[in-house]
């Protein structure tokens, strides 16, 4: 599966710097997760060449952080039974990143 893709890339440049918007002003991109286990990446701005700002969650809530990830990195995940790193197909790009991060901070 290609995890991002051109339609998603023109999203991200659509959206563009985001380091002046508030939370509840930035879209959600992109999800990228684990199918085995925790880890959950909320992409929402493209830096520069593989670097995604994110909101991470690996699991436990309360150290779910706003940060950069390395798509490369994602990428060379393996994963039991072959499996790799995924993205959602079905999320769409309505959530925020004020919903995002209120929702996995409040389980």
């Amino acid at each position: 599966m290609q995890l991002i893709t051109k339609e998603i890339e023109n999203k991200f440049k659509s959206q563009g710097d985001t380091s002046s918007k508030e939370m509840k002003d930035i879209k959600i991109i992109c999800k990228l997760f684990n199918p085995c286990d925790a880890g959950t990446w909320y992409l929402y701005e493209h830096i520069e060449d593989d670097i995604y700002m994110c909101f991470a969650d690996l699991g436990d809530p309360m150290c779910a952080e706003i940060g950069t990830v390395s798509l490369n990195e994602v990428k060379s995940v393996r994963l039991p039974f072959g499996l790799t790193i995924e993205r959602d197909m079905h999320y769409g790009f309505e959530h925020t990143l004020k919903e995002v991060y209120d929702a996995v901070k409040e389980r």
